[in-house]
């Protein structure tokens, strides 16, 4: 049963950390009631789901940097010049909040200001590791 449950682990997770609204904590604590998988097992797995959907949302925001000066650019100077203040306060930390809601914009702003690849990862693993960790331990609490 793990071959057909883990992929789809994978999808939600990666699906739920790019802009596509999705959560995928829904499918975690289903797959875990179930006894689906081992729970190291979804962890492991959500989690590097996760991870890659940042690693998209970020090289996106990358690629967008070239174009903050377009008149399309989805976000308005007054807007830019707010979020980089926030960014330059708290700087590259922010990431470790990036599993919360509207944490998407922040992994797009990190390509944005081309945090550096090996930092954003670090911080990336960091975040979305416990964010699946304490998801499972939640999860156990309730159906364990």
């Amino acid at each position: 049963m793990e071959s057909v449950t883990l992929p789809g682990l994978f999808i939600a997770a990666f699906l739920a950390a790019t802009p596509v609204p999705f959560q995928s904590e829904v499918v975690f604590l289903a797959l875990l009631a179930t006894g689906a998988a081992e729970v190291w097992a979804l962890v492991a797995v959500a989690s590097a789901g996760n991870i890659l959907g940042s690693c998209l949302t970020y090289a996106v925001g990358r690629g967008l940097g070239g174009a903050r000066a377009a008149r399309w650019f989805p976000i308005k100077p007054a807007q830019m010049a707010k979020a980089e203040a926030w960014f330059q306060r708290w700087g590259v930390w922010s990431l470790l909040v990036s599993w919360l809601p509207g944490g998407d914009i922040l992994v797009a702003l990190a390509g944005l200001w081309r945090v550096p690849l090996p930092v954003f990862l670090v911080l990336i693993t960091i975040a979305k590791t416990l964010r699946y960790a304490a998801v499972a331990l939640l999860g156990l609490g309730i159906f364990g």
